[in-house]
């Protein structure tokens, strides 16, 4: 008897590798549950990698939805496109090995790569002067280089292209795969990895949400692009036979595990380095919390003057020491100061304490202070000991160590349901300050609505006073008088006043009261101030009513922020895209 002789596995060319025919008719549990296992691993990859760039993308260009629904849309369609571009691929083993070879480069490299061009694209102006022996006031920062500045924070998205375009191509490579391993699998074959796609998607999440969220975004890129090396790997010592070209593909993952090895243990190091770049001003320290990305900087004086410190949240200011004070002392005496009382009192938002040492100037009988990040907080109430200890000494006396006063009441918690917690506790308060950031994200748009203002107003004595900041009249005024409208909507005589803060330009902040005259009504009829201030007066608080000409003419245009509506977040969306488009060109 003649022992048969290899035949071709069949593909959508007609060509692949030599295979025994016994192979085609069998296949082991161990290669088909290595296959599927594969499989859900790679597809909990691909979820985590979805996620890793459009963070990235988000703390870079400062709007973390837009970003993360722009990335998962391009590498939805890229993946499609992937798919359909499989079938060139002949040899479906050696394509699969050497696709995860590519996407675990790919993935590995990426944050760090486009934090190095971003970088070098905001240091390049001073490099250039450097060389040129140019002023400081003739930077070569316009035309061509801010053009590039501009563009290169959108490489993350060319990234998600190119990683969509790959991961596509996985399932019809494992298909053919497991198809050609035994006829058995073609009944099922699609239903079955689809399965285990799903399963590992599920999984990939999980993974992100409960651990890699609060680790540095270098480490866990490393991290997810060694799953794709191992699966390769592990590809090659089953079907080794089978792959062409295995010798240099199997050395070719070698050293990929090396560059991912030192991707892991110095990456984060040189993606901060090259992040900090993105800042005028030294950072000093950064921090990562499930929530947000958190940079200080350092801004040395001389003189003898003090340095200035800001604080900056995913790529965008949220304080500087230099002028914090104005910011804050608008957001929080007027409320008080025209408040019936000031014995308890509701701060939501503003885990910095800044406002709350504001507060406490008004001597409370006790402050509820809520907010969603313990940790940011936490780095205020008791800094920890890797932060600097300039830095440390700086931030507790620039709130004067308010959160460690006895009269407060610290609450982790999204405002949207804690509310509801201290309603349902029967708690009432004297005046309520929403300190919250602007409403640029979906779930922020919600603490921005109606309902949520409803709420609030079950929170509020009759007499009291809730204050809401507001975002900028000048650069967004439909945002600005739509958070007016709202809070009116919402059963509130509203106010709303501005004042000129230099970090952030024209700011605005809404009151509301429930019974009784408006706050601009109230402040008008003092004489005086009943606690003594370090900056704002009297005749400035009363100033900042007063609004230009013709700033309320679109007022009935202006849609209120209905939950559910997102109307506010396209308001305030639009004005800042517009912005960003202006310095574009």
């Amino acid at each position: 008897m003649t022992q048969a002789s290899p035949s071709p596995l069949a593909d959508d060319n007609g060509e692949g590798a030599i295979v025994d025919p016994a192979l085609q008719k069998r296949v082991s549990w161990f290669d088909d549950v290595l296959l599927l296992g594969i499989m859900a691993a790679l597809a909990g990859c691909g979820l985590i990698y979805e996620y890793l760039l459009s963070n990235y993308a988000g703390r870079i260009l400062g709007a973390l939805e837009a970003a993360i629904y722009t990335m998962i849309g391009l590498m939805i369609v890229s993946m499609g496109i992937g798919a359909f571009a499989a079938r060139k691929i002949r040899c479906a083993f050696t394509g699969f090995a050497t696709l995860e070879l590519a996407i675990a480069l790919c993935g590995g490299l990426a944050i760090i790569i486009t934090a190095a061009i971003i970088g070098f694209g905001h240091v390049m102006p001073v490099a250039i002067a450097s060389q040129l022996n140019l002023p400081p006031d003739q930077l070569p920062d316009g035309g061509v280089i801010h053009t590039f500045q501009v563009l290169s924070h959108y490489i993350p998205y060319a990234w998600g292209v190119l990683l969509g375009l790959m991961i596509g191509m996985e399932i019809p490579l494992i298909a053919r795969v497991r198809q050609s391993l035994s006829e058995a699998h073609l009944l099922h074959n699609a239903g079955t990895i689809y399965g285990a796609d799903y399963i590992g998607a599920g999984v990939g999440a999980a993974i992100w949400v409960g651990f890699m969220l609060a680790i540095d975004i270098q480490l866990a890129a490393a991290m997810t692009a060694s799953v794709n090396l191992i699966a390769g790997l592990a590809f090659i010592w089953r079907f080794w036979q089978q792959i062409r070209y295995v010798k240099l593909l199997f050395v070719g993952h070698i050293i990929a595990c090396a560059i991912l090895g030192v991707l892991a243990y110095k990456g984060p190091q040189w993606e901060q380095g090259f992040n900090n770049l993105l800042y005028k001003d030294n950072v000093v320290y950064t921090e990562s919390t499930r929530f947000q990305q958190l940079t200080f900087t350092e801004r040395l004086r001389g003189s003898g003057k003090p340095p200035v410190y800001n604080l900056y949240i995913n790529g965008r200011l949220q304080f500087s020491s230099i002028d914090e004070h104005i910011y804050h002392d608008f957001l929080v005496h007027p409320t008080l100061a025209a408040s019936a009382r000031t014995d308890n009192v509701l701060i939501i938002g503003g885990g910095d304490g800044l406002g709350l040492k504001q507060v406490l100037k008004w001597q409370p009988k006790s402050v509820t202070l809520m907010d969603l990040d313990e940790k940011l907080v936490a780095l205020f109430k008791q800094p920890p000991a890797d932060m600097p200890k300039r830095l440390s000494r700086a931030m507790l006396a620039l709130n004067d160590d308010a959160l460690n006063d006895s009269r407060v009441n610290l609450i982790y918690d999204d405002a949207f349901n804690g509310v509801d917690k201290l309603i349902g506790d029967n708690q009432k308060f004297d005046a309520i300050i929403i300190d919250l950031p602007d409403p640029s994200h979906p779930d922020l748009n919600k603490l921005y609505s109606d309902m949520f203002y409803r709420k609030v107003a079950e929170l509020l004595s009759a007499d009291g006073v809730v204050t809401v900041q507001s975002t900028s009249p000048y650069h967004a005024p439909e945002a600005f008088m739509a958070i007016g409208k709202t809070l009116s909507a919402s059963g509130f005589n509203v106010s709303q006043y501005h004042h000129n803060v230099p970090s952030f330009g024209e700011w605005g902040w809404t009151s509301g009261t429930l019974k009784g005259a408006p706050m601009k009504s109230r402040i008008n009829k003092l004489d005086a101030l009943p606690v003594e201030m370090d900056w704002i007066t009297l005749g400035l608080m009363q100033a900042s009513f007063e609004f230009p000409l013709h700033f309320y003419d679109d007022l009935p245009q202006i849609k209120v922020n209905e939950i559910g509506s997102l109307q506010l977040y396209r308001y305030h969306q639009g004005a800042w895209s517009e912005q960003e488009l202006m310095n574009l060109f």
